[in-house]
């Protein structure tokens, strides 16, 4: 069994005005190597930040809609945690 295997994290706001609300974006989805074809169904962007020699994926949604699209797609959540203003999920799809 083959396994996809996807990471996706936001970064929280620092302004203070935006500090009530739980879910802001952009939201990070992937990586350089991600598959384009789920890149491009989430309406993610690559982009390469200054001084970096990586590229990643972003889309302005908050997670909770990626989330619902990705449970639409076939994937679950299978762990989620918190690093500082950052939040990450792993979730899996199963392929036969």
């Amino acid at each position: 069994m083959a396994v996809d295997r996807n990471y996706f994290q936001t970064k929280t706001s620092g302004d203070k005005k935006n500090q009530h609300k739980g879910e802001t974006g952009p939201t990070m989805v992937g990586d350089e190597y991600s598959d384009s074809a789920l890149m491009n169904y989430l309406g993610a962007r690559k982009t390469t930040m200054l001084g970096n020699n990586f590229s990643e994926y972003h889309v302005d949604e908050p997670p909770r809609v990626i989330l619902d699209k990705l449970e639409q797609a076939g994937y679950r959540v299978v762990s989620m945690t918190g690093v500082g203003q950052t939040l990450v999920w792993c979730l899996h799809k199963d392929t036969l």
